[in-house]
């Protein structure tokens, strides 16, 4: 039985190399519960999730991670967000024409850039990381992302289906040059290149045998199972799952906030048309409801100096 909602870290004690791997089964179908995606456009956003998370764990950070493809496709829009507790949230939009196609995000998604954005809760701190679209899966782009905008090799293994999500990532990590006062420059130079050479042949052996795991075999066998199937030779750490779950911010606080910022004119016209006001979350499918008291009441406290909320 494989692991359920969790993320478990792990690293090679005698390589510069730490690895992530993750399944979401309860907290994925919580996600897709209002949604009807097409089985394409579900998996593709299944892998994105999965990769959502595994990038929020090699940081450290207090807020949350936003992974968005945008682009002139069928699927013009996937976007998910992982807290630094690893809730989880997410969407795509698309049009009916995506129904048809491959999970190559060349014929999805169109030309257009992915964004990796991470911003603090108080949203004082914000960095934001912009790549091309470009290669087959979504995997593909976000190594690409790694290896131009954080300088660190990284590979990627994503897998989706209808019941759950999987995933997993290696990371070379940069090692510290120590200099030996007693040798020559000669003698060091030498040392660092034997390090170095030793180093990248371990970094393609670690991949290489990495690339041995199937889908199935991702999806369906235990963390443990895993790294025992992979690198039954290498000495590994493997630390404490840590749990993931679906989490929607969405709030009427949130709400509010939207519907104030709109204007009190545009929002009457709609109180006036509908005998109320209706928002629906895009993430949760949840309705807010504001009645013609709900409406004057959040002007009314506008007018009295309180000001609403205008974070969505």
């Amino acid at each position: 039985m494989h692991d359920s909602d969790s993320l478990h870290r792990f690293d090679f004690e005698h390589l510069p190399i730490r690895g992530l791997l993750i399944h979401l089964d309860t907290s994925w179908r919580a996600l897709l519960e209002h949604r009807e995606y097409p089985s394409v456009i579900r998996d593709t956003l299944g892998e994105a999730v999965a990769a959502s998370v595994l990038l929020a764990a090699t940081v450290k950070f207090d807020g949350q991670l936003t992974l968005q493809m945008k682009g002139d496709g069928p699927m013009h829009l996937l976007l998910t967000q992982c807290t630094a507790g690893l809730g989880v949230r997410a969407l795509a939009r698309y049009h009916e024409d995506a129904r048809d196609l491959t999970a190559d995000i060349r014929q999805l998604a169109g030309d257009g850039n992915i964004t990796v954005t991470i911003e603090s809760d108080d949203l004082q701190q914000r960095y934001q990381g912009i790549v091309p679209m470009a290669g087959e899966r979504i995997a593909d782009c976000l190594e690409g992302y790694f290896e131009k905008s954080e300088q660190l090799p990284t590979r990627l293994w994503l897998y989706a289906d209808e019941q759950g999500v999987a995933g997993m990532l290696l990371q070379r990590l940069p090692v510290p040059q120590l200099l030996d006062d007693a040798a020559s420059a000669a003698d060091e130079a030498e040392a660092l290149r034997n390090q170095q050479l030793q180093l990248d042949d371990a970094w393609q052996r670690v991949q290489m045998i990495a690339d041995t795991l199937d889908a199935a075999e991702l999806r369906h066998l235990a963390d443990r199972e895993i790294l025992r199937r992979l690198f039954n030779e290498d000495d590994l750490r493997l630390f404490e799952s840590a749990p993931v779950f679906f989490k929607c911010r969405c709030s009427r606080e949130r709400v509010s906030g939207m519907l104030h910022s709109l204007g009190e004119p545009e929002i009457n016209s709609v109180l006036a048309e509908q005998g109320h006001v209706e928002v629906r979350c895009d993430f949760c499918n949840r309705a807010y409801r504001f009645d013609a008291i709900d409406v004057a009441q959040l002007f009314n406290t506008s007018s009295s100096g309180e000001q609403p909320v205008r974070r969505h």
